[in-house]
């Protein structure tokens, strides 16, 4: 018997004739995790779904060997019940019910008569979450009281309790902070230990190379190579080499013949309350200010309270009592709403462009055009359609959004190019200042480089721009001048000359000692 649980022989797979994997081949060892990467579009998701029956047997042409049987799965159902499950990007959660109800959702736990049996289902609901390190998880609260990490763990619960031989993770830790993706990936190599073969998907390189026995890179829609750790050069520069068919010297594209100007953005005394709690303060007299030409970063630990300052301000998105006053191009303007900010030239592209920065049925061009519909396409309530095509267009060749047409729906669309439509849609709007929070999370790193050229251009342009990242090097990468966020306060402001990852963590450290 061959020792590879998995092989996928020739895999070609079109959408509307556009081929999204052609010829792929991919061979996965028993008992070892096997990483996917590749740029946004490369078909790495896609070729997933082709081996869990999402896309079924019959939508694609080549072979799926598992356990050295030929799989032809026509559902979920089917590769589930040999052992083979699959954790989306988008977690399958049912959000309002229990931890209980959701780790056992479709593999319910019944009685001899078919009725649910909720002793059993939460005896063993406890069980298996203690195999992803939350055995004193209460298993009653519904799903949506916890936090995105805990989430994601309870979707491997959910997995495990289907009894898993092969679990296929698709970008587990995109949404996750440092301190949850290294539990995230501690638990993977225990699996491991316990006989699970795993295969992830990440842009995390740094993550890949940590827990990869094995890696293969996807590059549009074909297998480039499969390395393997303590055979091949098994390192970042190597798989991005890989991955975009070049070496990428610089990974931050270099700001050139850009002049820094007056102040064009000032918050001063900053004070926001939780929406929910109107005695907690979650914003505490901030001031920050930006100048024309400049790219501002906002770091900080997960939770210090960037996007909620940055919502505040974008027309009072977040929060209660909110106090504190905005100038834009030395005008005080007054924020109220989102309309108001959209008028006054402030734009915000949020963290979350799935949920609060586009309609995913919808097509790319009123995607792009939507925010600056009323302002700029339209006359007396009526459309100008033509004018909505052209710039829409325009905007689709600028930033290089990868698609058939601008009438394709950009749920079809891969996350970097999602992202580049939110950074059009807001572009359109003509802003003066643009505040981008997280704007490359669940991005690959050639579309991450495209979008660094976006954000230089705006800077060019004499826009103020304010980049929030978890990312501290994509921080000290792109950004003039950083100010250090923690526990809702300015916690130290540094220059480009003397950012690093020492001196932010320097400032959390000593704003932390200050606080006891």
């Amino acid at each position: 018997m061959s020792d590879y649980i998995l092989e996928m022989n020739h895999i070609t797979k079109e959408f509307s004739g556009v081929k999204a994997l052609d010829d792929v081949n991919l061979q996965v060892r028993q008992g070892e995790i096997h990483g996917l990467c590749g740029e946004n579009g490369a078909g790495k998701s896609t070729l997933m779904n082709v081996l869990s029956g999402v896309y079924p047997y019959g939508s694609y042409s080549g072979e799926v060997l598992y356990k050295g049987d030929v799989c032809k799965f026509k559902d979920l159902k089917e590769s589930e019940a040999k052992g083979i499950v699959i954790i989306h990007q988008e977690l399958a959660l049912s959000p309002l019910l229990s931890v209980a109800e959701n780790v056992f959702i479709g593999n319910e736990q019944t009685s001899m008569k078919g009725v649910i049996d909720w002793t059993e289902t939460r005896r063993k609901a406890q069980e298996v979450l203690a195999k992803v390190g939350l055995e004193h998880e209460n298993v009653n609260v519904p799903v949506n009281s916890l936090g995105v990490g805990k989430q994601q763990l309870i979707e491997i619960a959910k997995a495990m309790a289907k009894k898993v031989d092969l679990l296929i993770l698709d970008e587990p830790t995109a949404a996750l902070n440092d301190e949850e993706s290294r539990k995230l990936l501690e638990i993977l190599l225990d699996l491991k230990k316990h006989g699970v073969t795993s295969i992830i998907i990440s842009h995390k390189l740094n993550e890949l190379e940590f827990v990869c026995d094995a890696l293969t890179i996807i590059r549009d829609g074909h297998t480039i190579e499969t390395l393997t750790k303590g055979v091949d050069e098994f390192t970042e520069d190597r798989v991005i080499k890989g991955m975009v068919g070049r070496e990428m010297t610089n990974r931050y594209p270099v700001r050139e013949d850009v002049k820094i100007g007056d102040v064009i953005f000032e918050v001063k005394d900053w004070n926001v309350y939780h929406p929910d709690d109107a005695e907690r303060q979650m914003i505490k007299d901030i001031n920050i200010e930006v100048r024309a030409g400049e790219v501002v970063g906002l770091a900080g630990l997960m939770g210090a309270g960037r996007t909620e300052f940055a919502m505040s301000v974008f027309g009072k998105s977040y929060g209660q009592k909110i106090s504190g006053k905005v100038r834009i191009n030395g005008h005080e303007v007054e924020l109220n709403s989102v309309k108001d900010a959209i008028d006054n030239k402030l734009a915000y592209v949020s963290e979350d462009r799935k949920t609060y920065g586009l309609v995913l049925i919808d097509d790319i061009k009123h995607n792009m055009t939507m925010a600056a519909l009323r302002k700029f396409f339209s006359k007396n309530g009526v459309v100008n359609a033509n004018d909505e095509i052209i710039s829409a267009e325009e905007y689709k060749k600028r930033i290089n959004v990868k698609s058939n047409s601008i009438e394709q729906a950009v749920g079809s669309l891969s996350g970097g190019n999602q992202q580049k439509v939110v950074l059009a849609k807001w572009m359109l709007t003509q802003p003066d200042v643009l505040i981008l929070d997280e704007p490359t999370r669940g991005i690959d790193v050639g579309a991450k480089y495209e979008i660094y050229c976006v954000i230089n251009d705006l800077a060019k342009a004499g826009k103020a721009v304010i980049v929030i990242s978890s990312e501290m090097q994509e921080i000290i990468g792109t950004c003039d001048r950083v100010y250090v966020i923690n526990d809702g306060e300015i916690a130290g402001e540094l220059d480009k000359e003397e950012v690093s990852q020492e001196k932010i963590m320097a400032c959390i450290m000593a704003h932390n000692r200050k606080g006891e």
